[in-house]
């Protein structure tokens, strides 16, 4: 029977309350690594696949490849400001060819080649 004064002791001076309060604190830091975690590994999961796609053929005018010719002239039209304001702010917009020259980026695998490396 001595035992028993000692839990009702306990329950005098609160040790269930702290002890649900840290149980409830530890269930909580728990939860939150736990979401980190899987935060990780949706975010290396997006990284792995952005490293897998091909780069993009785009160029420094913000155009695909497609929209230059061979000789690297751009045929996409652009907006470009026809009238301005007294503050030098446009106030209307036309639209124009883009005035780009040449794509610089990297070279699709269409067209580059490679010999083979051994012999038939």
């Amino acid at each position: 029977m001595e035992w028993f004064w000692w839990i009702l002791i306990f329950f005098w001076l609160g040790g269930f309350a702290k002890l649900a309060e840290v149980s409830r604190a530890a269930l909580k830091t728990r939860h939150e690594r736990r979401l980190e975690r899987i935060e990780a590994q949706q975010s290396k999961q997006l990284a792995l696949e952005e490293a897998q796609k091909p780069p993009e053929p785009i160029c420094g005018c913000g155009h695909h490849l497609a929209k230059h010719d061979k000789q690297g002239k751009c045929h996409e039209l652009i907006e470009v400001a026809t009238a301005w304001d007294s503050d030098h702010k446009p106030v209307e917009y036309g639209r124009e060819q883009c005035h780009c020259q040449q794509y610089v980026g990297p070279q699709p695998l269409s067209q580059i080649y490679a010999e083979p490396l051994t012999d038939l």
